[in-house]
This record gives structure tokens, sequence and C-alpha cells, in this order.
């Protein structure tokens, strides 16, 4: 268990300047330790699952997508928000069906992380996927995305040469690389 800070901030006004379908935005001004105050721009964002699909040619699955707000087309892994209600579990093999056309037969939780901690809340699960078979769900209406198989041996060059600009991504395919260091002939 993590110790508890001493650097606490405590919440003294809290404001909440927009809510939307995939997250809010509120401005919280804050009593720091040493007693002064400061301001907290916080985007509260709905948690999320990342699946990194292994398929038994020696590769991963990937999605390109083109992202409007860093107007890039983008590799990434298959990913998506946990709806209300619904186990990570169950986010994972609803996204894989719809981003990718497959279904897992096994999720293996490797591990999670706050997307970006200084200013939102957003939390991402990551799955390695495996044993795979194709199952279909429609996509989203407002997504667009392809699939690309990556052989493990182009991996370390995608990730040294740039291509991969996501940090869910580059996450969950450095992970890979470790894995497959510790665990080799898999």
């Amino acid at each position: 268990m993590a110790e508890e800070s001493k650097n606490c901030e405590r919440q003294a006004i809290s404001r909440r300047l927009y809510e939307g379908k995939i997250l809010n935005l509120r401005v919280d001004d804050v009593l720091m330790p040493s007693g002064r105050t400061a301001v907290r721009e916080v985007v509260e964002h709905k948690h999320a699952v990342g699946m990194l699909a292994v398929t038994d040619r020696d590769s991963v699955l990937l999605v390109r997508q083109y992202r409007y707000a860093v107007d890039e087309e983008m590799l990434e892994i298959c990913a998506g928000m946990i709806e209300e209600g619904e186990d990570p579990l169950e986010t994972a093999a609803r996204e894989m069906q719809e981003e990718l056309g497959i279904k897992p037969g096994t999720l293996t939780r490797i591990g999670g992380f706050y997307a970006t901690p200084g200013f939102c809340t957003e939390f991402m699960t990551l799955f390695l996927a495996e044993d795979l078979t194709s199952s279909v769900l429609p996509q989203d209406d407002d997504e667009n995305v392809s699939t690309v198989e990556v052989p493990f041996a182009d991996v370390p060059r995608l990730l040294t040469d740039g291509r991969i600009r996501d940090s869910k991504t580059f996450a969950a395919l450095s992970w890979l690389m470790a894995w497959k260091k510790l665990k080799p002939g898999i």
C-alpha cells in the first residue's frame, strides 16, 4: 500500500465549467500544505481499457485512425471507454470486436496508468489479448478505424523512429518488448 503523502492539497472551491459526453471540466481552488492557494484545472474523464492483441503469427494487431484533436492519423492499440455499469473485461471484448473484428479467448491484465495525471482523471487498464477468433460488431458511428498487423520484429523500430506517438500504445508495446525478453520463445 502506498504511503499517504504529506503534500496533499485540499479543495476549497470547485466550479464545473463544462459537462460533456465523455468528459467534464472543472476548476478548483485548492489549499496547499504551505497555506497558499492555487488553481487546478481538472478534466474528469471516463476510465478506459487498452488491449494489446497478440496473434499466433508472432505479431500484434493495431488500429489506424485519424485523431481530430491532434490532426494526425495514429497507429494505436485497440482501446475504449468503460461504459456505466460495464466491467473492464466486457469493455475490452466489446471494443476488440468493434475495432478489430476479433474476440479474445484470453484477456490478462498487464497494468494500468493515469493517462495525464497533471490535469486528467482518466485511468487506463491495459490487457494482453490472446487466443483471437473472428467476431465482428459494428463500429461506433463516429469511428473509422482499420486494422494493421505488425510483426514482433518491427515493434522496436516503431517505438524508436517516432511512429508510435500515443501513450497507451507506447506503454503496451514497451511492455511487450520487456515481456518477450523475459520469456524468449513466446
